[in-house]
């Protein structure tokens, strides 16, 4: 059993940057820890992923160097560094826990993850 707790989320102004957090309890050793997001009417959008044991990290495609992921191991958490928001950022972030041998083919699909947390909103005003 996992669990996931994110918080940083909040109203920033275009150009601002937040980091946001996640929290994590349980056996998350063994997972993949992914970030993303969700967006009104549209649908989950992978950011990237941390396997928890050896640190490797993997990106969207889309994420075009705004976004950086890194863990903290002693406090249990994962972060996502999130630069030059724009309105088209506005969305909830979410984390989520995976198997650690799955395919890195499979980090993008959200139905991989077994475990979610809460979700944070961010709104990025232009």
């Amino acid at each position: 059993q996992v669990q996931l707790v994110e918080s940083g989320g909040g109203l920033v102004q275009a150009g601002d940057s937040l980091r946001l957090s996640c929290a994590v309890s349980g056996r998350f050793s063994i997972y993949v820890m992914g970030w993303f997001r969700q967006a009104p009417g549209k649908e989950r959008e992978f950011l990237g992923a941390i396997r928890w044991n050896d640190g490797h990290i993997y990106y969207a495609d889309s994420n075009k160097g705004r976004f950086t992921i890194s863990r903290d191991n002693a406090k249990n958490t994962v972060y996502l560094q999130m630069n030059s928001l724009n309105s088209e950022d506005t969305a909830v972030y979410y984390c989520a826990a995976a198997p650690a041998g799955l395919s890195e083919t499979y980090y993008i699909t959200p139905r991989s993850y077994i475990y979610w947390g809460q979700g944070t909103q961010v709104t990025a005003s232009s």
